[in-house]
């Protein structure tokens, strides 16, 4: 009997809870919200090889990597131009290295840092060394910014800056170079914005007075350069202007008398660029006095009277250049074309005063007028990789420096052109 009622037990339970199973319990979806990184390092570069190959000996940087103007005609004893010749290389030295870094908030402002530098050395004798370019932090308020540190000088713009496949990215016609700064900068509007940069000349260095060392005219100013821009910007258009004002102090010593004496210039900058789908024109002008830390022609004069130091005067330089290029993804053709001049000081030889001239483009008695460079590329990409032909006329003007002593040239005056055939190739990363 007991058997009987256990089976019968065991079978309406069954029975029940073969009607009542309760459906699978299914773990709720967790979802997990991306959250940014607090710290975060991400590497950039390329590699990349250059061949050059030119008509003409020229004012060059870095073992012919970089070329400024063609030398002016020097003649042998037989009449031969000694500048007549030609030179070719191939270098790797531009190759890039560089870091982007992040981290936490500081002061409520999100905070973002870079780290830069290539190969190209800061002498002739280092090449092939590190260098450095950018080292800056930048602290982000959104409306408000403020950038410390070693980056481009304000005047280069590198939204706007030539395409051409020289590594001197324009040099002559548009500034280059980085300098150590403090930026602030405010966003008026989502298009609108100014910025006020204080800042002193590092690379590429002022010139030096007689008796001066490497970036002493900078140094011994108390007020550092002092540059201010507006800038507008949308999906296709960005424009600009800026101006700066300088006051250098070559020495602090002249003819064994304390010197303050000062060479004070200003400058004006505007730009202009365009860009779609298809295609992207670029524009850009400068004029100014002392510009060249900028790898520009120009710089200051010294005049000096018997017993007295010796007192200074900026020269005037003016550049400016259209750069046209197509923007497709594969094969992109492009055309550059640039001028400068040297205009000279506003000051005058007074009687039984004597002149140096701290300016690039002086040679000996000789200096450069005027510089034009046409040149055409095309850029075949392809991923990550380019190769890019590019064919570069420059041509310059040479005279015999005016007797009146405002750095300007005046007669014997002389063209001479030089022709660059080269192929870059990089791989970026």
């Amino acid at each position: 009997m007991k058997k009987i009622l256990t089976l019968c037990c065991f079978a309406a339970s069954y029975y029940g809870f073969s009607q009542t199973t309760p459906a699978p319990v299914v773990a709720p979806v967790v979802t997990t919200a991306t959250t940014e990184k607090e710290w975060d390092v991400s590497w950039y570069g390329f590699i990349r090889t250059d061949y050059i190959w030119d008509t003409r000996k020229s004012a060059q940087v870095r073992e012919y990597n970089l070329n400024l103007y063609p030398l002016d005609e020097v003649l042998d004893v037989n009449g031969a131009d000694l500048n007549d010749t030609g030179a070719s290389n191939f270098l790797s030295v531009v190759s890039r290295l560089g870091a982007k870094v992040k981290g936490p908030n500081v002061w409520g402002a999100k905070i973002s840092g870079t780290l830069e530098g290539d190969f190209f050395g800061n002498t002739e004798s280092t090449i092939g060394l590190l260098r450095l370019r950018h080292a800056h932090v930048n602290l982000d308020w959104s409306k408000t910014s403020l950038l410390m540190g070693q980056t481009w000088y304000p005047t280069f713009i590198p939204e706007v800056f030539p395409g051409v496949a020289n590594f001197s990215t324009g040099i002559l016609f548009n500034p280059f170079g980085w300098a150590s700064q403090v930026r602030l900068k405010q966003n008026f509007t989502k298009e609108f914005s100014g910025a006020i940069t204080a800042y002193k000349e590092r690379e590429f260095t002022t010139q030096t007075a007689t008796g001066g060392t490497q970036n002493s005219a900078s140094i011994n100013s108390s007020v550092p350069t002092i540059h201010g821009q507006l800038q507008f910007k949308n999906k296709n258009w960005i424009a600009g202007l800026g101006a700066e004002f300088k006051s250098l102090q070559p020495l602090t010593e002249s003819g064994g008398k304390v010197s303050n004496e000062k060479a004070n210039s200003t400058s004006f900058v505007g730009y202009a660029k365009y860009s779609n789908d298809k295609f992207s024109v670029k524009a850009y002008g400068i004029t100014g006095t002392d510009m060249a830390n900028l790898v520009m022609l120009g710089g200051f004069v010294g005049y000096t009277q018997a017993g007295q130091v010796e007192k200074y005067e900026s020269s005037k330089t003016t550049a400016y250049w259209i750069d046209i290029a197509s923007n497709n993804k594969k094969v992109a053709p492009g055309l550059f074309f640039g001028m400068t001049t040297n205009d000279g000081t506003s000051r005058n030889l007074a009687a039984g005063e004597t002149v140096k001239y701290y300016m690039r483009g002086v040679a000996g008695t000789r200096v450069v007028e005027q510089v034009m460079r046409v040149s055409g590329r095309v850029d075949f990409k392809q991923n990550k990789f380019r190769v890019t032909p590019e064919i570069e006329y420059t041509g310059a003007t040479w005279g015999d420096l005016n007797a009146n002593g405002d750095g300007t040239a005046n007669l014997n005056k002389k063209d001479v052109s030089n022709m660059r055939f080269m192929i870059s190739c990089a791989y970026s990363f």
